[in-house]
């Protein structure tokens, strides 16, 4: 299987140790991959490096990055015939942790050998016209995500602080969302709309959510204070969180989200500024995506799995 990796060399665990800039090469020679390995240099490059891969008949294309790497080599990878697979290095990698797909690189790595991963179809969504694999919002889901991208440092500790300086900050404004020719106003803290459960961290944002349904998952915030906000983020990595009284859940193939004015968007945590208007639709079955063939993972097999 002609497969081509895709190595970003500025997300977290590589910057921090670049090891598997060796560990790669040496498990394509051990396992005698037809294979080859190649460096983003800039935002967007991914992408670019991944249509290539397309275009040259690449099967498999495997991002070694974090979310951000995730999502530009996936926009190439949909909806053509190769197979996205993940090595994940990031501070989150939420959807990879939603497949069952190992957060520790050898072991994502091992998935790769003939008959350990199996190929399966995903949503994806796309908002504003920007695609994304595994959650977008916006509100304090935003701004967490402006700061949180500039941090010298990244993991979860630093996740908490940056957290926690841009609640005290963030204000909440009014939307509107529409799905389904239901309409609901509210004043929300943050609005994230999920095709997976998580955001990454197993801090399940939509609990039960799939990637197989042909659906997304909006959740929408309300005020709460410094308590009611130290509940939910209990809930979230202990589950419940879409059971309390400040969330709002719900279901559809298209939203429409309506707010003042434009601003700050995030898709995969990399953010944009947005419109007024925001677009929110489904893509069914778009992006065949390697998950571990044994029972582990949280994705079902399917009978008509290729």
């Amino acid at each position: 299987m002609k497969t081509r990796f895709i190595f970003n060399p500025n997300s977290g665990k590589n910057r921090r140790d670049p090891w598997l800039v060796r560990a790669i090469p040496s498990f394509i020679a051990q396992h005698g991959l037809d294979a080859n390995l190649v460096f983003t240099d800039a935002p967007g490059h991914a992408t670019v490096l991944a249509r290539k891969a397309v275009a040259e008949d690449c099967e498999r294309i495997v991002a070694v990055g974090g979310d951000g790497t995730l999502n530009e080599v996936a926009q190439a990878v949909a909806g053509t015939r190769a197979c996205l697979a993940l090595v994940p290095c990031g501070s989150g990698n939420g959807l990879a942790l939603h497949l069952g797909i190992p957060t520790a690189p050898l072991r994502a790595l091992a998935l790769l050998r003939a008959g350990f991963s199996r190929n399966e179809m995903m949503d994806t969504g796309e908002a504003d016209g920007r695609p994304f694999f595994n959650v977008m919002g916006l509100g304090f889901d935003a701004e967490i995500g402006f700061r949180f991208n500039r941090l010298e440092r990244r993991g979860l500790p630093n996740y908490f602080r940056t957290g926690l300086a841009a609640f005290c900050e963030h204000r909440p404004e009014r939307v509107t969302v529409t799905t389904g020719g239901r309409s609901v106003s509210l004043d929300a803290f943050l609005v994230a709309v999920s095709n997976s459960d998580q955001y990454g961290n197993n801090a399940r944002i939509a609990p039960g959510a799939r990637v197989d349904d042909g659906r997304l998952d909006l959740v929408a915030v309300r005020p709460t204070g410094i308590f009611g906000a130290a509940s939910l983020a209990t809930r979230l990595f202990f589950g419940g969180f879409d059971r309390s009284a400040s969330v709002m859940r719900m279901g559809g193939a298209t939203f429409t989200i309506d707010r003042a004015k434009p601003g700050l968007f995030h898709t995969d945590g990399e953010t944009h500024q947005g419109p007024a208007r925001l677009e929110v639709i489904v893509r069914p079955r778009h992006l065949r995506i390697a998950v571990p063939a044994t029972t582990q993972s949280r994705y079902p097999a399917r009978k008509d799995a290729k």
